[in-house]
């Protein structure tokens, strides 16, 4: 299995930021064997940053798409418009957009839905908040967000998808689940859906965590047995922090 380091780059860099950016990286990342590399500009930096991968092994990803093919939704962006921008996979589900646009579970699923109609790639970003957490929930929202997530998804696309692992109370405030508190819930992660699809499917999924990944903790998180790699914030804005742990 590759293990998949994605750089989740948020609102940050413009087009030509994001495109030196892409040209650097392609220029000086040696990517190690058995290792998948992924992007994911903001919408208008896509196609420059596309043009700026062609030809390397980095590929690109959206960070949100629609749950319509096309229609009168202003301001949104459809799984065949990134699929024509040069996008591989979409980052789908991301607590910033289910607290601040307020997604529900259900829209989620729609979404993951559209972009595997059009051959996206979805990540599911799933994970408690701290009160959740505290409250000795976190399997039980796991379970409900995976089943929402995947509850229409035919058994033949599942494995195209990637589960992300990020606990919300990890993400950008610089406390990260330790490596065994991530692996428990990463084999909750497996268990379901093995018990849902199967054994093998389950073993061929890719699980991946997010929540304040940086350079001095990603050999920690790798180490388990069920992290397959990993959704990277802030850190995937710097070409060093971000080689570094590309190459952990």
């Amino acid at each position: 299995m590759q293990s998949l380091i994605a750089g989740n780059w948020k609102m940050f860099k413009t087009v030509r930021e994001a495109e030196l950016f892409a040209r650097r990286l392609v220029a000086e990342l040696d990517i190690p064997p058995g290792r998948e590399v992924v992007i994911a500009p903001a919408f208008p930096a896509l196609c420059a940053v596309a043009a700026a991968l062609r030809g390397s092994a980095i590929k690109l990803a959206a960070q949100n798409v629609h749950d319509q093919a096309q229609g009168a939704f202003t301001g949104e962006v459809s799984a065949g418009m990134l699929i024509d921008a040069g996008c591989e996979y979409v980052i789908i589900g991301h607590s910033e957009r289910r607290t601040f646009p307020g997604e529900t579970d259900d829209l989620i699923g729609r979404k993951l839905l559209a972009a595997l109609a059009q051959g996206l790639r979805p990540i599911l970003c799933i994970g408690e908040t701290l009160a959740e957490r505290e409250q000795g929930a976190t399997f039980t929202v796991i379970t409900g967000q995976i089943k929402e997530g995947l509850k229409n998804v035919a058994l033949g696309d599942i494995g195209d998808a990637v589960i992300a692992y990020e606990p919300v109370w990890a993400i950008g405030t610089g406390k990260t689940a330790t490596p065994e508190q991530a692996q428990e819930v990463h084999a909750f992660i497996r268990n379901t859906i093995e018990d849902a699809y199967g054994k093998e499917l389950a073993g061929k999924l890719r699980i991946i965590y997010g929540g304040s990944v940086n350079s001095g903790n990603i050999g920690k998180l790798m180490s388990e047995k069920d992290i397959n790699g990993a959704l990277v914030g802030g850190a995937s804005l710097d070409i060093e922090s971000f080689s570094a742990i590309v190459k952990y």
